[in-house]
């Protein structure tokens, strides 16, 4: 998997499933550190419309682009439904922040031919 990591750490777009305002939480702390080491963030998060002068998209197919990682930071029940969304919009490059994989959604990654980087933050990457 560490390959794959060094891979992904090296593409620049990535939308933030589960990106927040609440600076307590992981999807803030991830916001900004992706911001801040100079990457392209798009958060997802459909009760905001933006986040620290990041407009703030509803679902990933709102993105006008088409992003290099889905990164996940949001419950794992919800990760199913997102990983469902990633396969149908052709965004095969997944990252589950730890506690939002379940085996579930890793089993559809995989059967679907989604790249997958689970159990492992961005942030110390």
């Amino acid at each position: 998997m560490e390959d794959l990591i060094s891979e992904f750490i090296a593409m620049k777009k990535y939308a933030l499933v589960g990106a927040t305002d609440n600076k307590q939480k992981f999807g803030y702390k991830i916001l900004m550190s992706l911001k801040n080491r100079g990457y392209e963030v798009y958060p997802v998060n459909p009760r905001l419309p933006e986040i620290e002068g990041l407009k703030c998209y509803k679902a990933l197919a709102d993105i006008p682009v088409k992003v290099d990682v889905v990164n996940i930071v949001v419950p794992s029940e919800v990760t199913e439904k997102v990983v469902e969304e990633c396969k149908k919009l052709g965004l095969l490059n997944v990252w589950m922040q730890p506690g939002a994989s379940s085996e579930k959604a890793v089993e559809y990654c995989n059967k679907n031919g989604i790249r997958l980087v689970h159990d492992a933050c961005v942030m110390v990457h």
